[in-house]
């Protein structure tokens, strides 16, 4: 759900309209950094909000989609974020920078989901209907010339660490998420969790070990269960 050229971006009654058509939008994020831009949005100058917004939309939403596993979920979970973001705006620290202080927030939006989800008596982890949503955060080749063979192998791959990372405790998905996917440093990733560096490194590795001992059994399967058709009839025929 992007921002179209010359959409309007507002949040209920303090909505405003930012406009982000090709001559105006283009290049902002690239023209004024993040924090730059934020620092001015803090001081009251809406028009740095469409900076903003540009420059963090997109992280923003991947890493909802990461944790959510779910598209939908995190497109409502993005706006939220950015209404926190709003009415948060007054307290930003102009020595901070931004990214990991908008991850904070998009983690904390994702968190209180999760506890509603969890008192409704909801899952947390709601999949979308289309498959082919889900399929798309994948890493999986599209292109003409991929192999089908491995193709597949990658979707069955991508799904398998979905579930896990369904499965796992929310502290370490985040941490898997913020290191593995999002690229953040070890130090950047325990300021947006408000953790230390050893705990999030504690955190990512036991995800890895899970996601690895995932794999290791999905690829022993195969050896374990061989197909009927290969195994000949009682005779050795």
């Amino acid at each position: 759900m992007g921002t179209a050229p010359g959409a309007s971006v507002g949040f209920g009654s303090s909505a405003w309209q930012v406009m982000v058509g090709r001559a105006f939008g283009c290049n902002l994020a690239r023209e004024e950094s993040l924090d730059e831009a934020m620092n001015r949005y803090a001081q009251g100058e809406q028009a740095a909000f469409a900076i903003l917004y540009q420059g963090l939309e997109h992280k923003l939403r991947a890493f909802l989609t990461r944790l959510t596993g779910a598209p939908v979920v995190a497109d409502d979970l993005l706006q939220e974020t950015f209404m926190r973001i709003h009415r948060a705006r007054g307290s930003f620290d102009s020595s901070a920078a931004v990214v990991p202080w908008a991850y904070a927030i998009a983690r904390n939006a994702w968190l209180d989901h999760v506890r509603a989800a969890k008192v409704r008596g909801e899952t947390a982890r709601a999949k979308s209907n289309d498959d082919d949503d889900a399929a798309g955060s994948t890493d999986a080749p599209t292109g003409p010339d991929a192999d089908s063979e491995q193709l597949a192998i990658a979707r069955e791959t991508a799904a398998l660490v979905e579930s896990v990372l369904s499965r796992l405790a929310p502290a370490q998905r985040e941490a898997f998420v913020l290191l593995r996917y999002e690229g953040m440093s070890v130090d950047d990733a325990a300021a947006v969790l408000g953790s230390t560096p050893t705990a999030v490194k504690l955190r990512a590795f036991r995800a890895y070990e899970a996601l690895r001992a995932a794999l290791g059994q999905s690829r022993a399967a195969p050896a374990a269960n061989p197909r009927s058709s290969d195994r000949g009839g009682p005779d050795g025929r």
